[in-house]
């Protein structure tokens, strides 16, 4: 038996100076909020986001390099929303029906990390 409970977030690596393409990944394509970092973290650069009880966290890597395969899964509602502005603003889409029963797809963030997206019913 476990004590885990929840994700408390996610972090993914951004590079240095990336956090105008990341507010307007995170919040303006995904709609998430931005979070205020604690001031102990601020210095490190990076940028902190939250949509309900989700919080994907980007850190600075000094040898970035996206993630490719390693990647969050996303769940939501109305996913197709999300698609076409993904595919509005040049990002690109990749279905993926190889799990019965989930419709899904992957994008790459502003970074290239991948990030799935999962449709709820």
């Amino acid at each position: 038996m476990t004590n885990l409970v929840a994700i408390d977030h996610v972090q993914l690596a951004m590079p240095k100076g990336g956090e105008e393409k990341a507010r307007a990944f995170y919040s303006g394509i995904l709609g998430m909020t931005e979070l205020v970092k604690p001031e102990a973290l601020t210095k490190r650069g990076g940028a902190w986001f939250q949509a309900g009880s989700v919080q994907i966290h980007l850190g600075i890597e000094d040898d970035f390099r996206p993630a490719k395969k390693a990647h969050v899964a996303l769940a939501f509602r109305n996913a197709a929303t999300f698609r076409t502005k993904l595919s509005s603003s040049s990002y690109r889409v990749q279905d993926d029906n190889l799990i019965p029963g989930v419709k899904r797809f992957y994008t790459d963030d502003c970074f290239g990390n991948r990030i799935e997206f999962i449709e709820l019913e």
